[in-house]
């Protein structure tokens, strides 16, 4: 798509996205993007699975099965779908992430949002250095480009709702334990989302115009994202702001709670040694410390107002997480 404008496009150009598969539309990421992109009431959203999957979908949704070692399986599953959404585990066998791209681009779709719903790798070198895995989701984005496709990644930070209730390991709160490990002093803020805000980002950027009208045409389209990132939050927050809604959601005072102090390099190099010895926590627990160090690598100003985001509330957000953990 070389032209800039809409009234340069052949005859027959639909200046919306219409179609979207997603990949992991039962995860926990995916089934959220697959529920407000439905809601937008303009989309049609095909669920490309496999065999084995019984993850439930939302209503609305189409699935499809594939078998990821049969090309012309998903091929078939993607022609004329106008974008692909991929989530998938880390868990994942090495090679998914390809072989889907691959059938993507034979089958003509021309956008494509990979796997790489992160932190923001994009600004720091020595943010990739110390996090190796930031290679591979910017290697995700470069291998849709070299394939002639178009993407947009999603630059969310952490996710609030899981970092809260996964454990120690992340945002350093035991919540069954009413015990915390602050980074440092506790007081460096940084950039986290919750999962509802990252739906609503990806709806209200499929709900875009993918191209202005005309020159004269200045409102917010597909294409100003075109090989770049969505960079949405919901919050820029320390432990210590957390510690004070948690504290709010569970009727407690900083008194009820256990707090400990560890300088978050220590804790970096100490995850390192974890995940070396095959504990793979200790991934989560370097990554976090990382990103918490007071350097602000991750650090990024969002798209938020662009897209007409709404401001959330920590405190309900907080509640939310809290329930996840303790199940009330």
């Amino acid at each position: 798509m070389t032209q800039k404008y809409a009234k340069d496009q052949p005859q027959g150009f639909i200046n919306h996205v219409q179609k979207v598969a997603i990949v992991g539309a039962g995860g926990n990421i995916g089934r959220v993007f697959a529920e407000h992109i439905l809601k937008t009431g303009v989309h049609a959203v095909t669920a490309i699975n496999r065999e084995s999957s019984n993850s439930p979908l939302a209503n609305g949704i189409k699935r499809v099965v594939v078998d990821y070692d049969d090309q012309d399986s998903i091929v078939s599953a993607l022609k004329g779908q106008d974008f692909l959404i991929i989530t998938l585990s880390l868990a994942a066998p090495p090679g998914t992430h390809s072989k889907l791209l691959q059938a993507a681009a034979k089958a003509g779709v021309p956008y494509f949002m990979p796997n790489a719903h992160s932190i923001n790798f994009n600004d720091s070198e020595i943010l990739l250095q110390d996090i190796p895995i930031g290679r591979v989701v910017l290697g995700n984005v470069a291998e849709v480009e070299q394939r002639g496709m178009t993407s947009i990644t999603l630059v969310s930070g952490f996710w609030y709702e899981y970092s809260l209730n996964v454990g120690n390991q992340t945002f350093g709160f035991d919540l069954k334990n009413r015990a915390a490990t602050f980074y440092d002093n506790g007081k460096k803020a940084v950039n986290v989302s919750t999962w509802p805000q990252c739906g609503r980002a990806v709806a209200a950027l499929l709900s875009l115009k993918v191209l202005p009208e005309d020159e004269n045409d200045k409102s917010v389209t597909v294409s100003q994202f075109h090989n770049k990132s969505l960079y949405v939050t919901s919050f820029k927050v320390s432990q210590r702001d957390i510690l004070k809604s948690v504290e709010v959601a569970t009727g407690t005072t900083e008194k009820d709670w256990k707090i400990t102090h560890q300088p978050s390099d220590v804790r970096y190099k100490e995850g390192m040694e974890e995940l070396s010895e095959g504990d793979q926590f200790g991934f989560l627990k370097a990554m976090y410390a990382r990103v918490f160090y007071p350097s602000g690598d991750a650090d990024f100003e969002p798209h938020n107002k662009l897209l007409s985001l709404p401001e959330e509330d920590l405190q309900d957000a907080t509640r939310e997480a809290i329930k996840m953990a303790l199940g009330h």
